[in-house]
């Protein structure tokens, strides 16, 4: 580093720029330099990120157990055919029940948090059947169907492994229609799962393969010749002893992926497959025996559950990046590439601006993703005990339902843009450490594979993108007619005289934080205005409302895309 540049950034080798070539130290001494006078207690900083000191100590209690359980261990992963890291996934999936029975479940949730970081795959395995079956069970089953089912085993895998059938070879991101029938027998008093075309074959089915043996089946419920939807069906799929299928149904492998091996993905056919009546989940809609559907008041609160997985990845999408940007940044400290004159150690990738800015706004993009991703998941989670104690005729339904809304506007824009921003940090991070980042070794090209299937699961990202648009020109049509605004869009009140508004400035060394956050609401207000002028004008054309939406996508794209990196300064920027 030029001492030009030494005011902007820290020279990171001053300690041993003038050592000779000859007297090198070696990369564990060059770390343990840049670690020896940090600019801020790293210790703090650590619990202030964890959310304390005890939960830090779990951490790194739950931490050193993996690292040091032979059943666990990765080091190999990139040597293994894909049989045996099958085989593996499913010896650690065998530990992880014995945790899930025998440690408290604060304790399992953070084994699962940290087991996302070192291997996706077996996280993904065990997150198909806890966070996907188990998650339905919970969401969507009545509370005595909850107790039947952990009878058999949901919680301890002891007889029982599930999966989550509900994405379709016809159709993925539009649940609704989704084309597997459940039509009830009134006479046998059951339902009958059925696939009636190839469109409707149930496709990338997480343990379906070779693993699970029921699963959590979304088909559409028809009874006595009327649709009702798509609602969840329990189906058992092998018997738990033998694996064999059961009679009409019928299985495959999905085959090689781009990562994330050790899942058994899978295809399923059914063919006239018959269950108990009381294998529907019947927490909200209900079928009694006489064919009588009850539906539930208010449909919308059957779809909170449905937006926690989106939450999650926006956290995950924080702790990935942290995971690549500390491989890179890393290797940056001690990787020595081109030198001032002969004789002279080569300068280390770090002490290089260019090689600075390419990493360091990064690595304060994790950091606000994290954030983020801690006060998105407080948010929802504070929802979720408000909607449990919802009744019919309750006078926060409206408040609530508002909430909910948010919630789910939010979440679709954050997932899409923290994954995409995540997929592009490891990207980055790889490309940084020139030749030896295309080694399966420096563990970026698998973190990549493994990653990039969260801008697709949970909703494709372009689709929650256009989604997240749809709420925000919603929000701006109802603060245009006088509706109060609340939470993350509440800065869309008041819109003409908040645009008016202009940086006072003269320089940038008068710039605030409190500035820079206003500026992401003016760009977020004026693009949301022109989505809700386009859509707007598109109406008074004569479209109807879907099609005024499809013919200002772009401008709804855009839109959700600024609100949701305006929305990651200010949530992130609280915590400072």
């Amino acid at each position: 580093m030029t001492d030009g540049n030494a005011h902007s950034m820290k020279n990171h080798s001053s300690s041993g720029i003038h050592e000779s070539v000859d007297a090198l130290p070696l990369p564990t001494q060059l770390i343990t330099q840049e670690r020896a006078n940090p600019s801020f207690p790293v210790r703090e900083l650590t619990y202030f990120m964890d959310g304390g000191k005890e939960v830090t100590r779990l951490k790194e209690m739950v931490m050193l157990q993996l690292e040091r359980d032979p059943v666990m261990k990765t080091i190999d992963h990139s040597d293994l055919s894909l049989s045996q890291i099958r085989e593996r996934t499913m010896q650690k999936v065998r530990r992880l029940a014995y945790y899930v029975a025998n440690e408290p479940v604060r304790n399992f949730k953070m084994r699962m948090s940290v087991l996302t970081l070192v291997d996706p795959g077996t996280w993904t395995r065990v997150g198909v059947h806890f966070g996907l079956f188990f998650g339905a069970l919970q969401g969507q089953a009545t509370s005595e169907q909850l107790q039947f089912w952990v009878s058999k085993g949901a919680v301890t895998l002891n007889g029982l492994v599930g999966c989550f059938a509900m994405t379709e070879l016809g159709h993925g991101s539009n649940v609704a229609g989704l084309e597997t029938t459940a039509t009830y027998d009134e006479a046998s008093e059951e339902f009958i799962i059925h696939t009636p075309n190839l469109t409707a074959t149930k496709w990338w089915i997480g343990g379906a393969a070779q693993t699970a043996t029921h699963s959590v089946v979304f088909a559409r419920l028809i009874v006595k010749g009327r649709d009702y939807g798509v609602k969840n069906f329990i189906v058992q799929l092998r018997d738990p002893t033998t694996f064999a299928l059961f009679p009409g149904i019928v299985i495959g492998d999905i085959g090689a992926k781009m990562g994330r091996h050790g899942v058994d993905n899978g295809w399923i056919q059914f063919t006239h497959v018959r269950i108990p009546r009381s294998h529907m989940l019947m927490k909200h809609t209900k079928v009694k025996s006489n064919g009588q559907v009850i539906e539930p008041p208010l449909q919308q609160l059957t779809y909170g559950a449905l937006i926690s997985g989106r939450v999650t990845m926006v956290v995950d999408s924080g702790n990935i990046s942290k995971k690549a940007l500390t491989i890179a940044l890393r290797y940056a400290a001690i990787r020595r590439q081109f030198g001032a004159r002969p004789g002279v150690p080569e300068t280390r990738l770090l002490d290089y601006v260019i090689h600075q800015h390419r990493l360091i706004p990064l690595l304060a993009q994790a950091f606000a993703m994290h954030f983020t991703g801690v006060e998105v998941q407080s948010i929802y989670d504070n929802l979720m005990v408000q909607m449990e104690t919802l009744r019919p005729g309750d006078k926060n339904i409206p408040q609530i339902l508002d909430h909910l809304k948010e919630v789910h506007g939010t979440s679709a824009g954050l997932k899409a843009f923290c994954t995409w921003s995540a997929l592009n940090v490891i990207d980055q991070c790889r490309q940084s450490l020139g030749g030896h980042g295309y080694s399966a070794y420096a563990g970026l090209s698998s973190l990549y594979g493994d990653f990039a299937v969260q801008c697709t699961w949970e909703g494709d990202n372009t689709i929650l993108t256009l989604q997240a648009g749809r709420y925000l020109i919603g929000c701006y049509r109802e603060a245009k007619a006088g509706k109060k605004q609340a939470g993350g869009v509440a800065y869309l009140n008041e819109l003409d005289s908040f645009l008016k508004i202009r940086c006072l400035a003269k320089n940038a060394t008068e710039i605030s934080m409190e500035m820079i956050g206003q500026a992401h609401w003016l760009v977020a207000a004026n693009v949301i205005k022109a989505a809700g002028e386009n859509f707007e004008a598109s109406l008074k054309r004569g479209l109807k409302e879907d099609a005024a939406y499809e013919e200002c996508s772009q401008a709804r794209l855009y839109a959700a895309k600024i609100h949701s990196y305006g929305y990651l300064f200010h949530r992130s920027r609280m915590e400072f």
